[in-house]
């Protein structure tokens, strides 16, 4: 995809979460985690790539004392439907006994989180909390619900604040939707 092909994905998507909305979100977010987490001392878990942002953004407004490191599975690649499930990278030993949070830019399906969770557990974590930068509101029964969730998204193929498209527009600080024919290319 040339620059010009990713400028028009963007100008011909639509926003659905401006800058503001998505700061707001994440704002209430911390909140509700600092109240449920704060004594916990947890260890809070990025799922890269996509959270990276969310996480980053997240991060600096809990102020209370956490371990931070990432995991890394995926089932996109790149494509605007989830495949194979591909673990890349797991968390060392400190999950064992822990209270951890998994932070993660969407619940769509609800497959990749349901799995990150069983995994940690088998891996010895004491409880595993759940926190999503966005939930899509698909109409789809999923094997998982966030503990929290900041914003609801429609039922179309969302990119931006590390959600990407076709491997683009991560960076972008408001979220958008791919129009119908765009997602079926």
């Amino acid at each position: 995809m040339t620059p010009l092909d990713a400028q028009q994905l963007l100008d011909n998507a639509e926003c659905v979460a401006s800058a503001d909305t998505v700061q707001a979100a994440i704002s209430r977010l911390a909140g509700e985690i600092t109240d449920a987490l704060a004594q916990d001392f947890p260890l809070v878990l990025a799922v890269m790539g996509g959270a990276v942002v969310f996480a980053g953004q997240l991060l600096t407004r809990l102020n209370f004392p956490l371990e931070f490191d990432y995991l890394h599975v995926t089932r996109y690649r790149g494509e605007t439907r989830g495949g194979e499930m591909e673990w890349r990278v797991l968390p060392g030993q400190n999950v064992v006994g822990r209270n951890v949070l998994v932070l993660d830019d969407i619940l769509d399906q609800g497959e990749t989180l349901a799995a990150i969770r069983d995994k940690l557990m088998n891996m010895g974590a004491a409880r595993v909390w759940s926190a999503v930068l966005t939930d899509k509101a698909n109409g789809h029964a999923k094997p998982i619900h966030a503990d929290f969730s900041g914003l609801s998204v429609p039922d179309r193929f969302v990119f931006g604040c590390g959600m990407d498209a076709y491997g683009l527009w991560r960076n972008l600080p408001a979220i958008y939707a791919l129009k119908p024919e765009v997602t079926s290319k």
